[in-house]
């Protein structure tokens, strides 16, 4: 089956056929370095993970170049500097740390290049060169602007006609703009702030201009797969979009956009206290693994939902796959869950799959379908580990299963429900076997949990 993916630019789904199919080529936008990741910024990293998974099994491992950069100078970047009194390389440098620790954890293999913005002003300000000598953009006090009505396919992306944009747009207006829709290439920059300088004076680059530059040296002028959130898709992608076909780039083939997180119903926000970084679901002891299956759980194109209830079904469903799984040495690549993700990665269908598998005992399957979507790996085993018993928690669960037992010989079955209720609560799996019960710890088990025989 061919791969078929949903092109946001034609709005439908289309057989995906690489330019060169030895160099398939793929850009995503990385974040602005300036905090921790949220669990929001995570969702366009697993997903574009998974893509980078399904092209280097068709592919081949060699064939695929993966480009996610970091946007490391930014206004945001600047007010943190300023309010910490800390040097903008010092904070950037650790929350690029930060968030390759964070995306490890969860999973994502790294990108065969990170590029930080920085690193790529000599082609900015040369790319700004070529738009101004090619009549798409203009100086104006200090500053160069991208001219968006010289483009006649600006809006192609977002689809919406430039005037609708102009009249419903939020964007900067500033007076120098010929146009409300005109974006900046270039600014100009004061004392302690970062710049470089340039035909146009000390500053520093736009936001749009960044991505543009770094896709087209890291990638070439014309290359496959252009991804980010949904968010991004306007201003951010139609800019980049037509600033680069501005200077004759062809530019990505295929745009791609993963939908919203909410949280709980709502919208993540700190001030409704639902914002979660990786970082503090980590502290809380989350396995980055049940992140990432609930960040598959739904197709990317669809707001995602994310709850704590559905965060401990992806524990519960991991924990069986694992155990199911064990150290099985993996088969070929299940064609049913290979399907599923060459339509348009259909992860929660793939989902369905290795459920059969599990259900099957399919082991090697099982395995092998799963780190399609980067689950069940080495790399992110060991949290599922089962704690062992000393005599002190092997002595308090005998003895609530004796007296267990004895609730269902007076046919107190309620007292028995309400025991092995309290067993499961605190970690303690309980299997009904022929002349008594069988009994281990799970992962999360806690001992503070465990009640006292007296006490039921």
């Amino acid at each position: 089956m061919t791969i078929r993916l949903y092109n946001t630019k034609t709005r439908q789904k289309e057989d995906f056929v690489p330019i060169n199919r030895n160099d398939v080529r793929m850009y995503v936008c990385g974040p602005t370095v300036y905090d921790r990741a949220h669990i929001g910024n995570a969702r366009p990293v697993v997903v574009f993970d998974v893509l980078y998974r399904l092209l280097r099994h068709e592919y081949g491992e060699d064939a695929v170049t993966y480009v996610r950069n970091f946007t490391d100078v930014d206004d945001k970047i600047n007010a943190k500097a300023a309010e910490t009194g800390r040097s903008i390389r010092e904070i950037t440098d650790e929350t690029i740390d930060w968030y390759h620790e964070d995306m490890d954890a969860l999973g994502a293999l790294r990108p065969t290049h990170a590029p930080r913005a920085t690193e790529y002003i000599p082609q900015m300000i040369a790319m700004i060169e070529d738009l101004i000598a090619r009549g798409h953009a203009y100086e104006a006090e200090g500053h160069v602007l991208f001219e968006a009505r010289t483009d006649p396919e600006y809006g192609s992306l977002s689809r919406r006609p430039l005037d609708e944009m102009r009249a419903g747009a939020r964007v900067e207006v500033a007076p120098y703009k010929r146009d409300p829709m005109d974006s900046v290439l270039w600014k100009p920059s004061g004392e302690g702030l970062p710049g470089w300088d340039s035909p146009w004076g000390y500053g520093r680059p736009g936001w749009h201009i960044e991505c543009s530059a770094m896709a087209g040296d890291l990638l070439g002028p014309h290359f496959d797969i252009h991804g980010g959130g949904i968010d991004l898709q306007f201003p951010h992608h139609e800019n980049e979009s037509a600033q680069s076909r501005c200077v004759g780039h062809d530019f990505a083939n295929v745009w791609m956009h993963n939908g919203y997180l909410m949280v709980e119903g709502e919208k993540m926000s700190k001030s409704l206290g639902n914002f979660f970084t990786v970082a503090d679901l980590r502290k809380l002891d989350t396995p980055g693994e049940t992140m990432r299956l609930l960040l598959l759980s739904t197709h990317y194109r669809s707001p995602l939902d994310w709850s704590w209830k559905g965060l401990a079904e992806a524990r519960t469903v991991l924990t069986k796959w694992r155990k199911i799984a064990g150290k099985a040495s993996p088969s070929a690549a299940p064609i049913t869950v290979l399907d599923a993700l060459r339509d348009d990665l259909n992860s929660p269908l793939a989902i369905a799959e290795l459920h059969k598998l599990a259900n099957s005992g399919d082991a090697a399957g099982l395995r092998s379908g799963a780190e399609l979507l980067g689950l069940l790996t080495d790399e992110l085993g060991g949290w599922d580990a089962e704690p062992e018993a000393d005599a002190k928690v092997a002595g308090a669960v005998e003895a609530l299963l004796l007296d267990r037992a004895a609730a269902k010989a007076a046919k107190d079955f309620a007292k028995a429900d309400t025991i092995r209720a309290l067993l499961t609560e605190a970690g303690v799996e309980v299997k009904d076997v022929a002349g008594g019960a069988e009994w281990s710890l799970t992962p999360s088990f806690d001992a503070s949990k465990l009640p006292e025989v007296e006490d039921v």
